[in-house]
């Protein structure tokens, strides 16, 4: 459609923008296509995979059912990032981010925390070059 608004493009179209074609699981010979690395299924197993062999022991008792209940709870109430909301776009929060780490004595108050997106959150942690 060419010399047309983009703004109009995106109302012809419903407004949605497409995606990265998805691509098979990473699980070996599973053919399920998937946008993120594992389809379903396997995110659970390789989840729980992690947690078992490779997670600190440690981080396990900080993130346990409580943890997933205030998380839950806080991302309810703050449902969008705030780094994104600070860039003037609305972006869903999908992680809640301790601003002190628990390992730093940081405790699981709403005041120590900030709701990020994973690519703010990323970002942020990268930035730190605390994280990867």
């Amino acid at each position: 459609m060419k010399g047309v608004p983009v703004r109009n493009v995106l109302f012809l179209y419903g407004g949605l923008m497409p995606y990265k074609p998805k691509k098979p699981c990473a699980c070996h010979g599973c053919r399920e296509l998937t946008a993120t690395r594992y389809c379903e299924t396997h995110a659970k197993q390789e989840a729980k995979r992690y947690n078992k062999y490779d997670r600190n022991p440690e981080s396990n008792k900080r993130y346990g059912g409580t943890w997933k209940q205030i998380r839950a709870a806080f991302l309810s109430a703050n449902p969008l990032c705030e780094m994104c909301r600070n860039e003037d776009r609305l972006t869903p929060a999908t992680v809640a981010h301790h601003k002190i780490k628990l390992t730093d004595g940081g405790t699981n108050d709403w005041n120590n925390m900030k709701a990020l997106c994973q690519e703010c959150h990323s970002r942020l942690h990268a930035k730190q070059r605390d994280y990867f």
